[in-house]
């Protein structure tokens, strides 16, 4: 019985041990430790993806690799995905997440965001025939979005349940889902939506409107206060001596953004 209450006993205490939020770190406890692990999307490019060598290359990457280069310290890019960027984060599996995360009230309630580092449109596209030109013409619709992506949220919150809002594992999924007739429309990435339907033409598929354009922050845990104060600065350096600025020509070919600060 002893041994059972025991056993029991030690069970709940790594029951509580796994399910534990990772504890704050600082900037000096990364560089003490050599390496920094950083959470990366690898389906979305150009801002992240795997070349023909299966190796992650993108604005992302090229910005984390940056941001390992100024605090010193080696990189550890860890994939992740739309659905699990902030699981992975708040159990310590990656330190922070250079992830074209887009920076909302919400989110804020659960991580911490630097200022914008980059910007993404999100469109809703269909098929040309359709008629969608705006939010009020998916009323009624199937409409696909990666699943707790800020896609998902937008329209959640826009369209409630006057439509079926159809969520997917990833953005290719998600594309797919348009292809296959699934679903009525999507809500994805403006840019990698025209360069993917562009290649297809005979599908007539297009961008439908812009849903928003939307600043993307460094993410953090909520408490990594002090971390957040050297990532902040981080940016601000590449911006101003304009690194940052020949890393998205790099990769978009336009000029970088403005972008807001708070």
């Amino acid at each position: 019985m002893k041994l059972l209450k025991y056993l029991m006993g030690a069970l709940a205490a790594l029951t509580l041990a796994v399910q534990a939020p990772a504890q704050a770190q600082t900037t000096d406890e990364i560089i003490s430790r050599g390496t920094i692990n950083i959470g990366i999307l690898t389906d979305l490019p150009p801002y992240g993806y795997l070349d023909e060598n299966q190796k992650p290359v993108g604005y992302d990457v090229d910005v984390a690799n940056m941001l390992g280069k100024f605090m010193g310290v080696k990189v550890n890019l860890v994939p992740v995905t739309g659905p699990n960027r902030i699981p992975f984060l708040v159990t310590g599996k990656v330190d922070l997440l250079v992830a074209t995360f887009g920076i909302t009230p919400e989110r804020a309630k659960t991580v911490t965001f630097s200022i914008p580092y980059s910007a993404i449109e999100n469109s809703v596209f269909a098929r040309t025939d359709s008629g969608i030109k705006g939010i009020e013409d998916l009323k009624g619709k199937r409409v696909g979005v990666p699943r707790g992506a800020v896609q998902d949220v937008l329209l959640t919150n826009a369209l409630g349940t006057t439509a079926k809002i159809q969520r997917f594992d990833d953005d290719a999924s998600t594309y797919q889902a348009l292809i296959a007739g699934q679903v009525d429309a999507i809500a994805e990435t403006g840019l990698t939506g025209r360069q993917l339907y562009a290649k297809t033409p005979d599908l007539k598929i297009g961008e439908a409107f812009i849903l928003l354009r939307q600043p993307n922050g460094i993410t953090m845990r909520k408490d990594q206060f002090n971390l957040r104060q050297w990532v902040n600065t981080f940016i601000y350096y590449v911006k101003v001596d304009g690194e940052l600025a020949a890393t998205w020509t790099k990769w978009f070919h336009t000029d970088f953004p403005v972008l807001p600060v708070f």
